[in-house]
């Protein structure tokens, strides 16, 4: 387990407490003024203005505030591992110099397209290839980028993409958990990766968006079910398998919404903003209500509250 710590900037702390305030704990350890748990770091904000980050992904949560400081502060913080382990564990180093597989989805915070799962396969050797080619989170990447690398990650990379077009979800998974929704989608293309290529891999990696218990629960009744699948917070940045899988499915979710985008006759907004509102309202007084189903995903909020 990472623990960082370090002072935090007085004038930091209300933006701190509201960045995670959705996360907060009801309970605070003495001494300490603030707490939360997001996925696999807990966050404590103590008295004296001490704040520890404790977690797998503890070193990367913590280089969110030490940005912080040197932006509004213009104070440089040397980012230490305060629980001095004399060397780093297999979790630690895995994705520097082994084969992973990784899994990573797209499209399940969009009203608009469909939801797609992608999982890929790193051997050690194709690493550097992967890294030359800037791959990373997809988030992090402008789509004109996705659009210029994913066909080079395709042609070296094996793969294993599913696409869960609009009809498909609102017939028959818009009653489903989006949460078991994802753990299906990434067992099934994980699976089928597994049981396609053979691949000789030393770890399985997911990006995280829940813990692994929960994650096995809901594929308690899948006929086939991969094991010993490590959860990461911030995968991508972690596992190349999981950032290369990010890059495929955001690349095939755009050339999916072009697909809708020709469809309705205009560029339909990404995401479930006031915009996408103003687009259903749009769509529906032009085409009717049922004209939505093949295009939008009918559970989301932005629908539900108009009927």
């Amino acid at each position: 387990m990472n623990c960082v710590v370090f002072k935090l900037s007085e004038n930091l702390r209300a933006k701190f407490t509201k960045f995670y305030a959705q996360y907060k704990c009801e309970k605070t350890p003495p001494y300490a003024i603030f707490q939360a748990k997001n996925y696999d770091v807990t966050i404590t904000l103590y008295e004296s203005g001490k704040v520890m980050f404790q977690g797998l992904g503890a070193d990367i949560e913590a280089s969110i505030w030490i940005a912080m400081e040197k932006k509004y502060n213009n104070i440089d913080i040397e980012q230490k591992d305060a629980s001095k382990e004399k060397k780093k564990s297999e979790d630690d180093t895995f994705f520097l110099n082994t084969s992973t597989i990784g899994s990573d989805e797209t499209g399940c915070g969009d009203f608009f397209g469909p939801v797609v799962v992608c999982a890929t396969y790193v051997s050690k050797e194709n690493i550097t290839f992967l890294k030359d080619l800037g791959v990373k989170d997809s988030k992090k990447i402008t789509d004109d980028k996705i659009k210029e690398i994913a066909p080079e990650i395709i042609k070296k990379i094996p793969y294993v993409c599913s696409v869960l077009d609009n009809e498909t979800y609102n017939k028959n998974f818009k009653d489903i958990n989006m949460v078991k929704l994802k753990c299906i989608l990434h067992n099934k293309v994980l699976c089928s990766l597994v049981e396609k290529y053979k691949p000789d891999y030393k770890f399985a990696v997911v990006d995280q968006f829940v813990n692994g218990k929960k994650y096995y629960e809901y594929l308690k009744d899948a006929p086939k079910k991969l094991k010993g699948i490590s959860f990461y917070t911030k995968g991508e940045s972690k596992c190349m398998a999981v950032a290369a899988a990010s890059v495929i499915a955001r690349y095939e979710f755009l050339k999916q919404m072009n697909k809708l985008n020709d469809k309705v006759g205009f560029v339909l907004q990404k995401g479930a903003g006031p915009i996408v509102d103003e687009q259903i309202n749009t769509l529906i007084q032009k085409n009717g209500k049922d004209y939505l189903k093949s295009i939008a995903k009918l559970n989301f909020k932005n629908y539900t509250k108009l009927i």
